[in-house]
């Protein structure tokens, strides 16, 4: 699309600058920047020359912003020829220049300043849903493929949770290509996608190997001996806060324990095996937290004012928040993010930055 606006052609003069200038000493020509970009998607020279035209400039996507951002925040994507690192090589200080490159031009797309909905995602790349496998123990006789009537949904866990996202982003995109997955089933390509993570550690391994590779979240769940059904919560001790660990809370009746309050963790960050999609987390100590994540995005009795309150962060921001998921008579309450009492921590890359 071609803007002939003044921010537009701002953009193009700061991709020329970037390639011209950020290495003073190295000539960096449009041929060899769009092949190593084209590592992510391909790109011409000749698209490369019209997003730095100065007349009637064209205007790339967030996305290949973000290819822009990863390349020219460390030298190291000249040794050995120019080239893309993955994200999670990025040290702490290329990392820092990164995410300050990406919001740079991002701000200068003079039509991207408002946030889509969360699980709306914009583009015509594929979605991964990562559902968890249901433990042999919880399996009906259905999960059997030698059963004449398997369904292959018995053999996955946080099904009410799975079947509410899916409908969600297919009917929020529906041109998009969206799919799910058991960790067992995930190739090497799903994972260069949109992701979205649903369930715990416990019974998601490739959720564990994921979620290993976000340095910079500050919530990570762990098992605990207090606890044997499901993982809790933790927020990482920092030079202005104390460790924390967060519990779901029970009450005993009828000689039972029952869940009465759950907890979920809701984040959105870059896809930290290709930067230029988005991973989503949906998570929760046990299947009522993993569902009250997602209700939390899809529940029309709360979404408009969840997605309100969410668009508080930038696009260009990742954030995280820890909420208390209401479970009552057994059936789980979407959380509403304008209720101080269901927030229980919430962190953004930008607050982050500025030394939250």
């Amino acid at each position: 699309m071609a803007h002939g606006n003044g921010r537009a052609v701002g953009l193009a003069q700061r991709l020329r600058d970037l390639r011209e200038n950020t290495w003073p000493d190295v000539t960096l020509t449009q041929a060899t920047l769009a092949k190593a970009l084209s590592a992510d998607i391909n790109v011409a020279p000749a698209t490369l020359a019209s997003w730095e035209a100065q007349k009637d400039p064209k205007t790339p996507s967030k996305a290949r912003l973000s290819t822009y951002a990863r390349f020219f925040c460390t030298r190291r994507s000249l040794e050995g020829g120019a080239h893309l690192l993955a994200l999670e090589d990025l040290d702490d200080t290329e990392s820092e220049r990164f995410h300050k490159i990406e919001k740079e031009l991002i701000s200068l797309l003079g039509h991207s300043v408002e946030r889509r909905a969360l699980l709306s995602f914009g583009d015509l790349e594929p979605v991964v849903i990562i559902c968890p496998e249901a433990p042999a123990s919880a399996r009906g006789p259905l999960a059997d493929a030698n059963d004449p009537n398997y369904t292959r949904l018995h053999g996955y866990a946080d099904i009410d949770a799975l079947i509410e996202i899916f409908g969600h982003i297919r009917a929020l995109n529906p041109t998009m290509p969206v799919f799910y997955r058991l960790p067992s089933d995930v190739q090497k390509d799903d994972l260069q996608n949109h992701l979205v993570l649903l369930g715990g550690i416990g019974w998601n391994t490739t959720v564990r190997r994921i979620l290993s590779q976000l340095k910079t979240l500050p919530i990570e769940q762990i098992e605990d001996d207090r606890l044997a059904t499901g993982e809790v919560f933790r927020v990482k001790k920092t030079e202005n806060r104390e460790e924390q660990i967060y519990f779901p809370e029970t009450e005993e009746y009828n000689g039972k324990v029952e869940v009465v309050e759950d907890l979920a963790l809701i984040a959105r960050l870059p896809n930290p095996f290709n930067s230029s999609r988005t991973l989503t987390i949906c998570n929760g100590v046990h299947s009522r937290g993993v569902l009250g994540a997602v209700l939390t995005l899809t529940d029309e009795t709360v979404r408009p004012a969840n997605e309100k309150y969410i668009s508080k962060w930038p696009v260009t921001d990742s954030f995280a928040f820890l909420v208390k998921v209401p479970v009552v008579s057994g059936q789980v309450l979407a959380p509403d993010l304008q209720n101080p009492e269901v927030l229980v921590f919430e962190w953004s890359s930008d607050a982050a930055t500025a030394g939250e």
